[in-house]
């Protein structure tokens, strides 16, 4: 795999969050991983959290981490991805 870079994935999302919602982000992360040829190689749930500060009407959020092996062209379309999705409140990409 031609410059296949480690990254770091934590995305924010409703307290309330359903299983599916949260099924749904992975599914949007791993479907742009497959057009860079990367992959994810650990998936944790963090479970709620309280915030820093409120987010919206929202003063607590379901943390997701994720560790990914991709492309560097691909952080961008991911970020694009999870930037236009409404349920998501937060999220951040860190290269390791």
């Amino acid at each position: 795999m031609p410059n296949v870079n480690k990254y770091e994935l934590t995305v924010v999302l409703e307290p309330k969050a359903s299983s599916a919602k949260r099924k749904k982000v992975t599914e949007v992360v791993e479907k742009v991983l497959s057009l860079f040829s990367g992959k994810i190689t650990e998936t944790k749930e963090w479970g709620v959290k309280e915030l820093a500060y409120k987010l919206g009407k929202n003063e607590s959020g379901f943390y997701i981490f994720m560790e990914l092996e991709m492309d560097a062209k691909g952080v961008k379309v991911l970020n694009d991805k999870l930037k236009n999705d409404p349920e998501i409140l937060r999220f951040l990409v860190i290269k390791i």
